[in-house]
């Protein structure tokens, strides 16, 4: 939508949107009961400092890397998502020290384990990829949290919109104390105000379609994405 922009000015804007979808789609998960609280809160404080980083090496970047990066980064992603969408045992690559028990407002209960030192150390990472892009980073903690960590698709969708919600505003801030934002507020409201609706409504479908189908539909819109960012500067 703004191929002339920098970098600085383009993640700007989309760490706001991306805070504010984040906050919406909390708000309506955690009225399903779907947030693991304990465990979005640990993730939250690794993955702060990460995305402080993140969005002071957008600084240094110019357009057309940045978009060589997010596009590789995204393809990446659908690619691996689309190989492998679930783990049926629901246990992640990890071995887990930690376990969590979960019931929705539906009266759906799940039980799974995961080892924290690995989800702070992943949450920072993804920090660092969200503040850097611009992105919230649920397009990676979703899977990372499902396929690595062995969380239900459901829960990691929802404590990751939790945890995009702290990273974003936090690299939101710097870009703000940096003055990025000044020229940008008319776009910034225009998009915030879709991403809220549409953080609502796909909270209150996010019951009704299947783990799989939802990874899969990720893998897909990713790669589109991916694609359509690489094609200019290559």
């Amino acid at each position: 939508m703004y191929p002339g922009d920098a970098p600085e000015k383009i993640t700007s804007i989309t760490l706001v949107v991306a805070f504010c979808n984040a906050l919406s789609g909390s708000i309506a998960y955690g009225r399903l009961r779907r947030i693991d609280l304990r465990s979005g809160l640990l993730f939250s404080l690794a993955a702060i400092p990460g995305s402080i980083i993140g969005a002071s090496i957008t600084f240094y970047l110019s357009r057309g890397l940045f978009q060589i990066i997010f596009g590789i980064v995204l393809l990446l992603a659908a690619i691996y998502l689309l190989f492998r969408p679930t783990r049926r045992d629901n246990t992640g690559m990890i071995k887990g020290d930690w376990t969590r028990q979960m019931t929705d407002i539906y009266g759906n209960t799940v039980t799974y384990s995961y080892r924290r030192s690995a989800g702070i150390a992943i949450a920072f990472f993804i920090g660092v990829i969200s503040g850097l892009l611009g992105i919230g980073g649920g397009i990676i903690h979703v899977p990372v949290l499902t396929l690595v960590l062995g969380f239900p698709v459901h829960i990691a969708t929802a404590t990751s919109q939790f945890v995009v919600s702290t990273t974003t505003f936090a690299a939101s801030i710097t870009h703000f104390v940096a003055g990025n934002l000044t020229s940008a507020i008319g776009e910034t409201l225009v998009l915030s105000v879709g991403a809220v609706i549409g953080a609502q409504i796909g909270a209150r479908f996010s019951h009704m379609v299947p783990g799989k189908v939802i990874i899969r539909l990720l893998a897909v819109a990713l790669a589109i994405v991916a694609i359509r960012l690489l094609i200019n500067p290559l």
